[in-house]
């Protein structure tokens, strides 16, 4: 295991200072040109742009990429009296129920209906409407019954009625939903979008594929588990919630292949970091097996890796689950002092903002 101090256990050891202006609220355009900081060795790093990405990769290196598609998961309805609720969708538990969040969650407990038609549909069989079942600790959210108009599906009805959510952060952006979703999005179950993905452009990838730089997918469908907070001021005391994984056998053959061959694994986001450490779990290191189910995989300092090699990733929130596994993987007092540079350099952060590569030669061993 990777030596790691008391310090990297604990919660405070996690925060940092982010000026409010340097939280993005748009895209880059072309998705392409936004920043890349590129940490290249144990002890140097570079300022580069994203679509110089192909100059840090090898032919016969492996990517692999999330390919879940958001969901239009925002919903705005009312209660039978009238009153304004908002409902977002993190995962479907069985066929027609969801877990969702709710305001005001506390107004909403076990029976109480929330209809999203026109108070005109309510009582007609064309309406489209929930009840909440019962409440989720573990969330502070809401299993909701959906029934919808005859013949018609959940997933049918959020086209129709949802809106795809951008992040709580993200209040004054002009960005369109296709603009929150990457351009290989194709597996339809997230609350949120893999956000490391979002600076890959078909014609980068073109570039990626002429060059010998192999590509493969798996699916995360992000849920509360990759947002939620940690809360506990020992991180080893954070449970992870669970969110469901696939990691196909061509993805694991991809994998085999490139380590065969001398290639290295490079996972594009922390939600394909997750896929692929999970498929990784009581295998000899280096190998995985196909998988597909929940995971609760929570990577933190001394964490030993399986799988990745090295991660293309976004800058992630103080105190976040995200950004404990990108410090088992780089250290947390390295990522600090780039993070610290990053803001001085005016990098934008979070979901829609800049990129970081972290490469093989850079992680710690």
């Amino acid at each position: 295991m990777i030596p790691i101090s008391d310090d990297d256990l604990y919660l405070e050891a996690y925060d940092y200072q982010l000026p409010t202006e340097r939280i993005a609220q748009n895209p880059v355009t072309p998705r392409d040109h936004s920043r890349l900081l590129v940490v290249n060795s144990p002890d140097t790093h570079e300022h580069q742009r994203f679509w110089q990405l192909p100059d840090w990769l090898n032919p016969g290196d492996l990517l692999v990429l999330n390919d879940t598609r958001v969901l239009p998961a925002r919903l705005y309805g009312y209660k039978p009296s009238g009153a304004k609720v908002e409902v977002l969708l993190l995962e479907e538990r069985q066929q027609g129920q969801w877990l969702a969040l709710v305001k005001p969650g506390k107004r909403l407990k076990p029976g109480a209906e929330i209809y999203f038609d026109s108070p005109e549909a309510r009582d007609s069989r064309a309406k489209f409407w929930a009840q909440v079942l019962s409440l989720d600790e573990a969330t502070g959210g809401r299993l909701l019954q959906f029934h919808c108009p005859a013949g018609a599906t959940v997933l049918e009805m959020l086209e129709r009625y949802g809106e795809v959510p951008f992040p709580p952060y993200v209040t004054e952006s002009q960005a369109s939903s296709s603009q929150y979703q990457t351009v290989y999005a194709r597996e339809a179950g997230s609350a949120a979008a893999p956000t490391a993905g979002l600076h890959f452009t078909p014609e980068l990838l073109q570039r990626l594929d002429e060059q010998g730089v192999c590509r493969e997918f798996v699916t995360l469908h992000v849920g509360v588990g990759t947002f939620r907070p940690v809360e506990t001021s020992d991180i080893r005391d954070h449970v992870m919630h669970q969110e469901w994984v696939k990691v196909p056998e061509v993805t694991v053959e991809a994998v085999r292949r490139t380590r065969s061959q001398g290639g290295r694994v490079i996972a594009v986001g922390t939600t394909a970091v997750r896929s692929l450490e999970s498929a990784g779990q009581g295998q000899p290191p280096g190998h995985l097996v196909p998988f597909a189910g929940k995971t609760d995989l929570f990577i933190y300092p001394g964490y030993r890796w399986q799988v990745v090699d090295g991660l293309i990733t976004n800058f992630h929130l103080p105190k976040s689950s995200l950004m404990m596994m990108v410090s088992a993987l780089l250290g947390r007092e390295r990522l600090l002092r780039l993070y610290e540079e990053a803001i001085a350099q005016n990098y934008r952060f979070f979901s829609f903002g800049d990129a970081m590569l972290i490469t093989p030669e850079a992680r710690l061993r």
